[in-house]
C-alpha cells in the first residue's frame, strides 16, 4: 500500500507567532485568524479520524500479506465507520487500497475457479488410483472440504462447475458406498449367526440338565467324583467338544453392530458359563490327576530294573484320562509337555548312565594304558641305590594308580592286565638284577674287608712291623659297606691298629693274647652257625657238631624267644677279634655265601 508522505498529512492550525503560509508562486498569504480557528477539528473528530486511518493501515497490511478475506473485512468496517472529512491525501490512499482490493479479488476469483477445475480433475482420477475403500472415502471427503475452503477464500463457484464437481465426487465414492453397505449387511448376518450359536448353547444346557437328572442329580455327581472315578452324570466328551466348537465359531463371527454386540455377548457368555461350570469343576480334578502322574514319573529311579515297565503303565493311564475327558487345549498341551519331559528325563538318565558308564570304563582303560606305557618307557640312571629307589617308587605309584582307575571294558580287561603284569615284571626283573649285582659287590667288599682285618690281626700276633697308615689306606680303597657292617669291621680294625700303635710291646702282646684266646670261641661260634645254616662242618668236627646241636636245641627251648636273624648272628661273628687259620677262614666264607650277604 502506498505510504502517506509528509505533504499528504492533514494540515493543522498554525502555532501562534508562526510565519505566514507561502503561495505556490512564493507570495505570502495572510489568512485571517478567525478563518483558521473555524476549520480546526474537535478532539472527537481527531479520534474518529485516527481510528479510521488505523483500519486503513490494517487493510493495507492484509493486502500486502495476500490475506484477501481479512482485507475485505477491514474495507467493510471502513464503510460502516463514521469519520470527519478526509484530507485529499487520505482519500487518495483509501482509493488506492480499495483498487488493490478489487484487483486482488478479481485474481482470487479467477484463481479459485482454476483450483476448482483442478479439484474436479483430481476427483475424476480417483477411480483409477485403486485406493482402498477407507482411503477412497477419506480422499473424497478431503476434496469436498477443500471445495468449501475455496468458497470462503474466492467466493461461490459457478453453478455448472459445482454440479460437475458434485457428480464426480458421487461417482468416485460409489465403490466405497457399496463396500460400506456390504459391511453393514455382513454385520447383520453375523448378528443372526451369533443368535444361532446362543440358541445352540441353550439347547445343550437343556440336554445336559436332562442327562444329569436322569443319572441321579448333583448328589450322584459329587458321589462319583469323591470316589475318584470320572462321573457318568455328564457326557464329558460332548461337553468338551461342543464348548470348544462354539467358542471357535464365536471367535470367527466377525464384526457385529455395537447395538447388538453387547446383548449377544452377554447372552453367549451366560450360556457358556452354565455349560462350562460342571466341565471346569471336573477338569480341575483331572488336572490334579495329571499332575499326580507327572509327580509319580518324577519319583521313579531311572536305574531300577522295573522302571521302564512302571513308566509304560503311567503313560497308558495318561492316555486313558486324555480320552475320557480332554482338557482345554492350552492346559492339555502344557501338562502333556511336562509329563513327556518327565518321561524323557527318565529315559535320558538311563541312557546317560549307560553312556557315562561306558565312557568311564573307556577312560579307565585309557588310564591303565597310560600306566602301562609309563612303566614300559621308564628309564633310570644313577647309582644302584637311587635306581632301586626310583623303580620302587614307580612301581608303587603305578600300583596305586592302577587300583584307583576302576573297571575297564570287559573285552579289554584281560589284555590290559597282561600288559600291566608284563611291564611290572620287567621293572622288577631290572630291580632284581641291580640288587643281585649290588649284593655281589657288597659281598665282595665285606669279604675283602673281613680278610683285611684277619690279615692285620695275624700280622699283629706275629713279629711283622705294622704301618697304620698303610692298613688304613688299604681299608679306604675298598668299597664302603652298609653302615652296620662298616662300623663293626671298622671297630675291629681300629682296635688292632690301636694295639699296634701302643707304647711298648705290652699292648700289642696283650691284644695278640686276646686274639689267641678268642680262637676257640670263634671256632665254637662258626660251628654253631653251620648247624643253624645247615652247612656240613667236615668229618673232623662231627663229634663237636653233635654236641653243639644238643646245646643249640636246649638253648632255644629254654629262651622261648625268637632267635636273631642269620645276618645278625653272622655280623656278631665278624665282630669277634680272633685269630683264624686258613680252614676257619674258609668255613667263615662258606657261611657268608649262605647268609652273610642277606643284609637282614
Amino acid at each position: 500500500a502506498p505510504a502517506m508522505d509528509a505533504a499528504a498529512q492533514p494540515a493543522g492550525p498554525a502555532a501562534p507567532g508562526a510565519s505566514p503560509t507561502a503561495s505556490p508562486d512564493g507570495a505570502e498569504v495572510h489568512a485571517p485568524r478567525a478563518a483558521r480557528e473555524k476549520h480546526k477539528p474537535s478532539p472527537a473528530e481527531q479520534e474518529a479520524n485516527r481510528h479510521f486511518m488505523d483500519l486503513v493501515d490494517a487493510m493495507e497490511a492484509a493486502l500486502a500479506q495476500g490475506q484477501l478475506h481479512i482485507a475485505a473485512e477491514h474495507d467493510k468496517a471502513l464503510k460502516e465507520s463514521k469519520t470527519g472529512r478526509l484530507t485529499p491525501a487520505q482519500s487518495e490512499r483509501l482509493a488506492h487500497a480499495r483498487a488493490d482490493l478489487k484487483r486482488l479479488g478479481d485474481w482470487a476469483r479467477w484463481g479459485g475457479n482454476v483450483s476448482r477445475e483442478e479439484l474436479v480433475h483430481a476427483v475424476e482420477q480417483l477411480p483409477a488410483e485403486g485406493l482402498g475403500m477407507s482411503e477412497l472415502a477419506k480422499k473424497v471427503g478431503s476434496m469436498r472440504e477443500r471445495w468449501k475452503g475455496l468458497d470462503g477464500v474466492s467466493g461461490a463457484a459457478p453453478k455448472a462447475l459445482w454440479e460437475k464437481f458434485d457428480a464426480a465426487c458421487t461417482a468416485a465414492y460409489a465403490p466405497a458406498a457399496a463396500h460400506f453397505k456390504h459391511l453393514a449387511d455382513e454385520r447383520h448376518s453375523n448378528a443372526d449367526k451369533a443368535q444361532q450359536l446362543v440358541d445352540e448353547a441353550n439347547a445343550l444346557i437343556e440336554k445336559d440338565a436332562a442327562q444329569l437328572e436322569a443319572a441321579g442329580g448333583a448328589q450322584a455327581d459329587r458321589a462319583e467324583a469323591a470316589s475318584g472315578n470320572l462321573p457318568q452324570t455328564h457326557d464329558w466328551r460332548t461337553l468338551a467338544s461342543s464348548t470348544q466348537r462354539l467358542r471357535q465359531a464365536w471367535s470367527r463371527l466377525g464384526t457385529i453392530d455395537r447395538k447388538d454386540k453387547k446383548r449377544l455377548d452377554a447372552a453367549f457368555s451366560k450360556a457358556m458359563d452354565t455349560l462350562m461350570a460342571p466341565l471346569d469343576a471336573q477338569r480341575k480334578i483331572e488336572v490334579a490327576r495329571r499332575e499326580q502322574l507327572i509327580e509319580e514319573v518324577g519319583k521313579l529311579n531311572p536305574l531300577e530294573r522295573h522302571t521302564i515297565d512302571t513308566l509304560r503303565g503311567l503313560q497308558e493311564s495318561w492316555q486313558g484320562h486324555a480320552r475320557a475327558l480332554p482338557l482345554e487345549r492350552k492346559t492339555e498341551q502344557a501338562l502333556w509337555q511336562k509329563f513327556r519331559a518327565a518321561c524323557d528325563q527318565v529315559f535320558a538318565k538311563r541312557k546317560e548312565h549307560a553312556h557315562a558308564a561306558d565312557h568311564e570304563r573307556k577312560a579307565h582303560l585309557h588310564a591303565r594304558e597310560a600306566i602301562c606305557a609309563g612303566l614300559e618307557s621308564a628309564s633310570f640312571e644313577g647309582e644302584d641305590k637311587a635306581v632301586l629307589g626310583a623303580i620302587a617308587k614307580a612301581l608303587k605309584d603305578a600300583a596305586s594308580a592302577w587300583h584307583a582307575s576302576g573297571v575297564v571294558p570287559r573285552a579289554s580287561e584281560q589284555k590290559i592286565d597282561q600288559r600291566y603284569r608284563a611291564a611290572v615284571g620287567a621293572l622288577q626283573a631290572q630291580a632284581d638284577s641291580i640288587r643281585k649285582r649290588a649284593g655281589a659287590a657288597q659281598a665282595n667288599a665285606l669279604r675283602e674287608k673281613l680278610r683285611l682285618v684277619q690279615a692285620l690281626e695275624s700280622a699283629l700276633a706275629g713279629a711283622e712291623a705294622i704301618d697304620s697308615a698303610d692298613w688304613s689306606g688299604r681299608w679306604q680303597a675298598l668299597p664302603t659297606l652298609p653302615p652296620e657292617q662298616e662300623r663293626t669291621l671298622r671297630a675291629r680294625l681300629d682296635a688292632a691298629l690301636k694295639a699296634a700303635e701302643g707304647a711298648g710291646q705290652g699292648a700289642r702282646a696283650a691284644y695278640a693274647a686276646q686274639l689267641e684266646t678268642n680262637r676257640q670261641r670263634l671256632l665254637s661260634e662258626v660251628l654253631r652257625l653251620e648247624i643253624v645254616a645247615g652247612i656240613d662242618s667236615g668229618a673232623e668236627f662231627a663229634k663237636d657238631r653233635l654236641k653243639m646241636q644238643v646245646e643249640v636245641l636246649q638253648s632255644s627251648l629254654k629262651s622261648g624267644q625268637k632267635p636273631a636273624s642269620h645276618a645278625a648272628q653272622f655280623l656278631a661273628l665278624c665282630a669277634m677279634p680272633a685269630l683264624a687259620d686258613a680252614r676257619t677262614a674258609s668255613r667263615i666264607e662258606q657261611l657268608f655265601r649262605k647268609f652273610g650277604a642277606e643284609g637282614k
